[in-house]
C-alpha cells in the first residue's frame, strides 16, 4: 500500500516550552482528528510546521522534537519568528485570507510578506523532497501552501501531487487582484488533481485559469505542457460515528443536563465559531437584537449561547471584532436582561470536546451564519449530534456546506429580518417536521464522511496521475519514432 504524505501549514500537535523543557501534545479536532482513522489504515507521513519558532528552540531541543515527532508519522519544519510573522500573519492571513473570504478592503499587499511567503513554500518542498520515497502520494492543505505544487514538481516530476483548498474560491474580479496572482495559479497546477468543496469554486477557478493563464478545461481536465491537471469538487465531511456516538455518552449526557438545568428551561440557540470576521458574529448578535424587538413573546424564553475561541490574537482586525462583539454583547444583554435572564451567554474560550458535544445535544437551534465560509464542519457536527428529533439547523446559504445540507432554514446573514424569522420558525417547527428533517440530513452526512471523502480524492489522483504516466509514455513513443 502506497505511503501518504501529508503536508499542511500545522502539524496536528501543540507545542509548549516551559524551564527548557518542551511538551508536546496532540491536537482535538480540526483535520487530523477526522483523518486519524484514515491514515491509522495505511502508511503515512505529516509534514507542517512544529508550531514554535526556531529562536525558542536549542539544536538539541529541535533534534529531540525531530525523533519524538518521527515516531508518531510526522515531520517538522522549522520556521523563524520573521517566517512566521510575515509568511503565516502576513500574506496567508493579511492578504489571502480576507481576499478569498470577499473582504478585499482587508487584504494587504505587501512585497515582504510574498518574498517569505515564496521562502517558506521552498522550505516546505526541500522537507518534502528530503523525506519522499519513489512510490510516495503527496497530497498538501490549503491557502498557506498554494506555490509547494510546482515546487515539488520541479523536483520530483512522477510523483502523484495533489492539492486540496479549504477555504472558498474567489471569483475572477476578487482573485485578479492579486499582484501575484499568475504565480500562485501556477503554483496550484503542480498538482495532478486540484480539489474544492463545492461545484462554484471549481467554476471560478476554471475562470481565473483561462481569464489569466489562458487555459481553457474539457470535462474539468486542463491539458498543461505534457500533463493534465483534474479539478473536481469533494465537500469535505466528518467522522459521522465519532459524533453520533460521542452524543449519546454517558458523561456527555450529563454535562448536557447540568448545562440545561442552569438555563432553567430556556429555548437554547447556539453559535460557535473561531473569533473571526468572516464567521458573522456580530451580525448574528444584531440579529438576535432584531428578533427580540419584533417577537416580544419570547423574550425571557430563549437564550443565545455564543461560544467564541479565541483566534489570531496578534492580528489587528482581529482584536478589533473580539472588542466589538464584546460591545454588542453587552449592550443587547443591558437592553434586554431581566432578573434570572440574560439574552446572550458570552463565552470566550476553546471548548474541551464533551463539552461541545454537550452544548451541540442541549440546543435547540444551531445558527451557523458566515458571512462567507469554505465549508463550515460546525454545521454538520451539530446535525450529527441531534437526538431524539432535537434540533434546528440554521444555515448561511453563503456557507460551502449549504450545497450539501438543503434541509436547514437557509438564510442570507446580512439580512436580519430573514434571520429573526427563520429563528422564530424553528422554535414553532412541529416534531414530526424536525425529526424528518433531521434523518434526511443524518443519513448524507453518514454515507459521504470524512473517510469516504479522503478515499474517493486519493481514488482520483492515483487515476488522474496514471492517465498522466500514459501521456508521457505516448509522447515519448511518439519523439522516438519521429527520429
Amino acid at each position: 500500500m502506497k505511503r501518504i504524505v501529508m503536508i499542511s501549514n500545522r502539524l496536528p500537535v501543540k507545542l509548549s516550552k516551559t524551564s527548557n523543557k518542551v511538551h508536546i501534545s496532540f491536537s482535538a479536532g480540526g483535520l487530523a482528528t477526522g483523518l486519524s482513522s484514515f491514515f491509522e489504515s495505511r502508511p503515512a507521513l505529516w509534514i507542517g510546521w512544529s508550531g514554535i519558532t526556531e529562536e525558542r528552540l536549542t539544536e538539541t531541543e529541535q533534534t529531540d522534537i525531530q525523533e519524538k515527532m518521527s515516531a508518531k508519522g510526522m515531520y517538522p519544519v522549522h520556521l523563524s519568528r520573521r517566517e512566521v510573522e510575515q509568511y503565516y500573519y502576513g500574506f496567508s492571513n493579511k492578504t489571502l485570507w480576507p481576499l478569498f473570504h470577499y473582504f478585499q478592503l482587508l487584504a494587504k499587499y505587501e512585497g515582504s510578506y510574498w518574498k517569505e511567503y515564496v521562502n517558506v513554500n521552498r522550505k516546505f518542498a526541500d522537507a518534502v523532497i528530503a523525506q519522499i520515497k519513489p512510490d510516495d502520494i503527496v497530497w498538501i492543505h490549503d491557502y498557506q501552501l498554494l506555490l509547494l505544487p510546482a515546487m515539488i514538481r520541479e523536483k520530483l516530476p512522477d510523483i502523484p501531487i495533489g492539492f486540496f483548498l479549504h477555504i472558498p474560491f474567489p471569483v475572477y474580479d476578487i482573485f485578479r487582484l492579486l499582484p501575484w496572482r499568475r504565480e500562485l495559479l501556477e503554483g496550484m497546477m503542480g498538482a495532478d488533481l486540484i480539489g474544492f468543496h463545492t461545484y462554484d469554486y471549481v467554476s471560478y477557478f476554471f475562470d481565473c485559469l483561462r481569464n489569466i493563464m489562458g487555459l481553457e478545461h474539457s470535462l474539468g481536465q486542463v491539458r498543461i505542457g505534457n500533463r493534465t491537471v483534474k479539478i473536481d469538487t469533494f465537500p469535505m465531511g466528518i467522522d459521522y460515528k465519532k459524533y453520533h456516538e460521542s452524543a449519546v455518552l454517558p458523561d456527555v449526557k450529563r454535562e448536557a443536563a447540568k448545562m440545561m438545568s442552569q438555563m432553567k428551561d430556556k429555548k437554547i440557540l447556539l453559535s460557535v465559531d473561531r473569533l473571526d470576521y468572516t464567521k458573522g458574529i456580530i451580525q448574528r448578535i444584531e440579529s438576535f437584537e432584531y428578533f427580540l424587538d419584533k417577537h416580544p413573546e419570547y423574550r425571557e424564553k430563549v437564550t443565545l449561547i455564543l461560544v467564541v475561541s479565541p483566534s489570531r490574537d496578534g492580528i489587528e482586525d482581529y482584536i478589533s471584532i473580539k472588542k466589538v462583539v464584546e460591545e454588542k454583547v453587552g449592550a443587547l444583554n443591558g437592553k434586554y436582561s431581566s432578573i434570572g435572564w440574560d439574552p446572550v451567554k458570552y463565552l470566550y474560550r476553546t471548548m474541551n470536546f464533551r463539552e461541545m458535544m454537550a452544548l451541540y445535544r442541549m440546543a435547540d437551534i444551531g445558527l451557523v451564519t458566515p458571512l462567507r465560509d469554505g465549508m463550515n464542519l460546525v454545521a454538520k457536527e451539530y446535525v450529527t449530534a441531534c437526538e431524539d428529533g432535537r434540533g434546528v439547523l440554521i444555515l448561511s446559504e453563503f456557507a460551502g456546506s449549504a450545497k450539501e445540507l438543503g434541509e436547514a432554514l437557509q438564510v442570507n446573514p446580512y439580512n436580519y429580518e430573514e434571520v429573526s424569522e427563520a429563528i422564530a420558525r424553528a422554535l414553532q417547527m412541529p416534531q414530526d417536521e424536525k425529526e424528518q428533517t433531521l434523518k434526511v440530513m443524518h443519513r448524507r452526512l453518514e454515507n459521504y464522511n470524512i473517510t469516504q471523502w479522503a478515499e474517493d480524492f486519493i481514488e482520483k489522483l492515483l487515476s488522474v496521475r496514471m492517465q498522466n504516466e500514459f501521456i508521457t509514455k505516448t509522447t515519448l513513443a511518439g519523439e522516438e519514432i519521429g527520429k
